[in-house]
């Protein structure tokens, strides 16, 4: 299943943006994409999607961009600082006559006049957590929409599968009847005799042959669990995945013992519905 999450927050000094996006796979592999100063948050960050999230592949993205919140507010120097600067540089040229005074640049340049755009590592953590407990809510949820969207069709298509299951079963017994009377007049004549005991034994081995009420029973009884299992609702991927494999065998045997045209094509589209929703079922985790 796939799933899209993203956060941001203007801190004092810049705006934190973080984004997790994953698709699906068989086992949980995280990659982390961090700023350099933010490297030091992976091992908690790691921890905390671990803890939400048990398959996929999965992308974190943490951001920090200073330049931007620095670009978009004035630059305020410490005016004390400055001051500290100008009688510092006037007693200097006062004690020293050919002194040079200090340049713009260089009072810009000077330690502590303009404010340190960095952020302390624990303001930073503080406000990643938060941000990825945000992105990781909103990752939840779509993976949620998604697998409500994917749960429908599942239902669809097994209601779609009880329906033809249904239309088999009444016509069962005029089928299998009918052959059996075939089956019994061609022993008849290839027999050249009325040997009605063979006949009857010969008949009922292939009405037993031919019989597929134990295949559409045990159809119902999976297709019950699949939906058992959709309703309880967790991680359920691979027992859907079982029970996808073992509706497809009992179709097979269904399309391989019958004897009719409604059988048959019966089977056909019984087997093409499990087809699709063994097609998702590899999706839902």
């Amino acid at each position: 299943m796939t799933g899209y999450g993203t956060a941001t927050r203007e801190l004092p000094h810049g705006a934190l943006s973080l984004e997790i996006k994953g698709v699906n796979s068989r086992f949980l592999d995280l990659v982390f994409r961090l700023n350099d100063e933010l490297r030091a948050l992976e091992p908690a960050l790691r921890e905390m999607v671990t803890a939400a999230v048990s398959r996929g592949k999965v992308e974190v993205r943490l951001g920090y961009g200073r330049e931007t919140a620095r670009a978009a507010r004035p630059l305020a120097p410490n005016v004390d600082m400055v001051a500290r600067l100008a009688h510092a540089s006037n007693e200097v040229r006062r004690l020293v006559a050919d002194a040079a005074p200090l340049s713009t640049r260089e009072i810009l340049e000077w330690p502590g006049v303009l404010e340190d755009a960095s952020m302390p590592q624990d303001v930073l953590r503080s406000a990643a957590m938060d941000l990825a407990r945000e992105a990781l809510g909103e990752y939840q949820a779509s993976r949620g929409r998604e697998g409500a969207k994917l749960a429908a069709m599942l239902e669809e298509r097994v209601a779609a599968i009880s329906e033809w299951v249904k239309k088999i079963e009444p016509l069962l017994p005029a089928i299998v009847a009918e052959h059996q009377a075939r089956v019994a007049a061609r022993l008849r004549e290839a027999l050249g005799s009325a040997d009605d005991e063979r006949v009857r034994q010969e008949v009922a081995m292939f009405g037993i042959r031919i019989d597929v009420a134990e295949e559409l029973s045990r159809l119902g009884a999976h297709l019950g669990e699949v939906r058992r299992v959709l309703s309880r609702g967790g991680a359920c991927g691979k027992r859907l995945d079982f029970l996808m494999q073992e509706l497809h065998r009992e179709a097979n045997t269904l399309g391989s013992k019958s004897v009719s045209t409604e059988v048959s094509s019966s089977a056909m589209e019984i087997k093409i519905l499990i087809e699709q929703m063994r097609e998702q079922v590899q999706n839902i985790e």
